[in-house]
């Protein structure tokens, strides 16, 4: 007997026909260029820890006196799901200080990084003789959440690719949740300026499924082996600086 069950047709599979569609609108298959194409290691680099114009406006009633604007630089290296990249760097500033009450608090300001090359490309097998529409890069976004005395923060993680759609993410709809717990103690590389360094690493979050990624949605998921619910981690070594709002340059 035949056997009549319809199967899924695998992401190199997909791609191809992608192409081949790319092909017959525009005849430029290998010419184009991805925006992402710029963006290897050692290419492009984000935000200096010692640039504070992203420190955030303070809370009504906060002393400037005793907040103080951090910024802080991680060189993270992830695995989720079948991907396992290091990371370009990342850069994220917040504030933190007390309020009129006393309680603790903190303001987000802002995080940079660019996109990362995913080795074996969007079908897992694709090198450098393949065409450039097979690539594909990740990179980190702030995913809404953030507690720096807890070491909690959330990412979200879009995936480039001439063949996906923009809004192609890990974590669209609910974002990547991590809980950092420290390798060990901090260490302090200078005095003037302040910089600390510190390791840590998260091996318990889970990871969703890709979102928003067109017709390549399932093969892509299954060539990334999302969603995964274990076997996750990021590791994270870090240095941060800081000064205090009333020694923060004129605006």
């Amino acid at each position: 007997m035949l056997n009549t069950t319809p199967r899924r047709p695998s992401l190199l599979r997909c791609a191809a026909l992608a192409l081949a569609g790319a092909a017959a609108l525009t005849g430029l298959v290998g010419a184009y260029t991805p925006g992402f194409a710029a963006a290897e290691p050692g290419s492009a680099t984000p935000m200096s820890a010692t640039d504070f114009s992203d420190c955030p406006a303070l809370p009504a009633g906060a002393d400037p006196a005793l907040w103080r604007c951090e910024v802080h630089t991680a060189a993270p290296r992830l695995a989720l799901g079948k991907v396992e990249v290091a990371l370009a760097p990342i850069t994220m500033t917040h504030a933190e200080g007390p309020m009129p009450d006393g309680s603790k608090a903190q303001v987000w300001g802002a995080m940079h990084s660019v996109p990362t090359p995913v080795p074996g490309g969007l079908t897992g097998t694709a090198t450098g003789e393949h065409p450039r529409q097979l690539r594909l890069a990740i990179e980190p976004e702030y995913g809404g959440r953030s507690d720096f005395y807890t070491g909690q923060f959330s990412l979200r993680f879009r995936l480039s690719s001439p063949l996906l759609p923009h809004g192609c993410t890990v974590g669209a709809s609910t974002p990547v949740d991590f809980q950092l717990k420290r390798s060990g103690p901090s260490r302090w590389v200078s005095q003037d300026p302040p910089i600390i360094e510190f390791s840590a690493y998260d091996d318990t979050f889970t990871a969703p499924a890709a979102e928003h990624c067109g017709p390549l949605a399932w093969p892509l998921n299954r060539r990334l082996g999302l969603p995964a619910p274990s076997g996750n981690l990021m590791t994270y070594d870090a240095s941060y600086t800081f000064r205090m709002y009333d020694q923060l340059p004129s605006v």
